[in-house]
């Protein structure tokens, strides 16, 4: 199970790093600003289904995420709800998405490219 860590700047200027036994992260957050009161829920959320997936996977929860969303909530209760956090990075990032439209080359009759014949 991949695992992933957030490093995030408090309203105060403190940077600090969360760990995710998953990249489920992803599916909550993305790099930028948010409410203390959002980024929480969202964190916690995540850390949570983090954790299920542990225990759907091994039979026991994750501790290190429980460790995480209990950290989250303790720094966000030193700012008011609607303080701005960032979240300053997500590592590892997820695979650049690839469009996974074909893509279709205008072949003249005869030709082997798509370039056009002279």
């Amino acid at each position: 199970m991949p695992e992933m860590t957030v490093q995030v700047r408090w309203p105060d200027g403190l940077f600090r790093q969360y760990y995710s036994p998953s990249l489920v992260l992803h599916d909550h957050l993305a790099p930028g600003p948010y409410s203390v009161e959002d980024f929480r829920s969202r964190a916690t959320t995540a850390l949570e289904e983090a954790s299920s997936r542990v225990r759907a996977k091994y039979g026991f929860a994750c501790t290190s995420a429980a460790a995480s969303a209990e950290a989250i909530v303790s720094d966000a209760a030193r700012h008011s709800d609607s303080a701005q956090v960032e979240v300053v990075s997500m590592y590892p990032p997820l695979p650049a998405s690839t469009d996974s439209t074909p893509v279709v080359a205008s072949l003249h009759p005869g030709s082997t490219s798509g370039e056009k014949d002279s």
